[in-house]
């Protein structure tokens, strides 16, 4: 019988065969690179290592393995960093720089607006921040005038305050005004990639203060498209939790005025079968209405509970008496980040922020 084959984990982005490439560069740079303890250090108990903890392992490493001092150490690997191939396996430069360089501020932000370029810093700058938000803060101000987008970014993106995967900078949760000057100065850079990490900080900024965030989009010119981009992009999660003022801005403010219908099928599904939903919107007014539609998955628990997760699903002009015919389908299986269990999936629909029709699936 043939063994199951497995597909291949993130994980496994440092695999032996990555981390002997890395030695083999490095070896080649610093001719006193001690490989043997590197590939010790990175290999022993490979398997039951995290990505993340692969990534800090081999910045672990790497500090064991290369001799001089820390200054000299950060040279070598700055020599290495156009060499790796992988942008994520280059985040473990900017981890060895959060990890050793912490008592050397300013060269050590240097060197991450350095490693951003080859794999992002935005993980290895929070503890920067962390120690010193005013002086880290004022560097990354600094950072939004970069002709390279990627450090641009980066000064964006480092001081998020709930990057996922990132340690949480409770001080910029709790008031976040202290990077109003970065967003300020981004959010009409010429690349989408920064872009982008503006709306995403500010969406992050939205999960405790909606109203803060709202007031600073209002303010702007949302005939820019570039603009209006980011700010509802900024304003996802509110619109998805049906905020009112985050959907008046889009005009997505008034009750819609219609009659829905809404099915799932099959009735029954078991994990890795697909999930087709299909919604009918019937206009009941005289104007046209402009409408933001999502679906919202009541998610049984393993205590047989359930916890909802909404979806966005489309937006759309509905003329006045008209018809819109809607399908969306998704695969139902088991994530990281989410584990199914079987039982009854009420599943509701969602327009301008009201539910106003459901249905219900069964998973076996």
């Amino acid at each position: 019988m043939a063994e199951e084959s497995h597909p291949p984990q993130l994980k496994d982005w440092f695999d032996e065969a990555r981390y002997r490439a890395i030695a083999r560069e490095l070896v080649a740079i610093a001719s006193k690179f001690e490989v043997k303890a590197f590939l010790k250090l990175v290999l022993t108990d490979l398997e039951a290592r995290s990505l993340l903890e692969r990534v800090h392992q081999c910045a672990v490493a790497a500090d064991a393995a290369l001799p001089g001092t820390y200054q000299q150490k950060v040279h070598v690997l700055q020599k290495l960093a156009p060499k790796i191939d992988h942008e994520f396996v280059a985040i473990f430069l900017g981890d060895f720089v959060a990890t050793y360089g912490r008592d050397e501020f300013d060269f050590s932000l240097e060197a991450l607006r350095f490693f951003t370029v080859f794999g992002s810093s935005e993980f290895a700058v929070r503890p920067f921040i962390l120690a010193d938000q005013v002086r880290a803060l004022k560097k990354l101000e600094q950072w939004t005038l970069d002709p390279n987008d990627k450090v641009r970014r980066l000064a964006s993106e480092g001081s998020r305050p709930r990057l996922p995967w990132g340690m949480r900078l409770n001080a910029l949760v709790r008031d976040p005004s202290p990077t109003v000057a970065i967003l300020e100065a981004l959010k009409e850079d010429e690349s989408l990639f920064v872009r982008r990490s503006v709306a995403n900080h500010l969406n992050d900024i939205t999960k405790d203060h909606p109203d803060l965030v709202l007031q600073r989009l209002e303010a702007w010119d949302l005939e820019f498209a570039n603009l209006r981009w980011i700010a509802k992009h900024a304003c996802r999660t509110l619109i998805k939790r049906g905020h009112p003022r985050a959907l008046k801005l889009f005009g997505f403010g008034k009750k819609a005025e219609i009659t829905a219908t809404f099915n799932a099928a099959p009735a029954k599904l078991v994990l890795g079968q697909r999930l087709r939903l299909t919604a009918v919107i019937a206009s009941t007014s005289n104007r046209a209405q402009r409408l933001a539609l999502d679906y919202v998955i009541h998610y049984v628990k393993s205590s047989g509970a359930s916890a909802e997760k909404v979806f966005k699903w489309t937006e759309l002009d509905l003329a006045a008496h008209a018809t819109h015919h809607l399908v969306k389908t998704q695969v139902v299986r088991d994530f990281t980040t989410r584990k199914h269990y079987p039982g009854d999936h009420r599943v509701e629909l969602q327009v301008n922020g009201q539910r106003v029709a459901e249905t219900v699936f069964t998973l076996g």
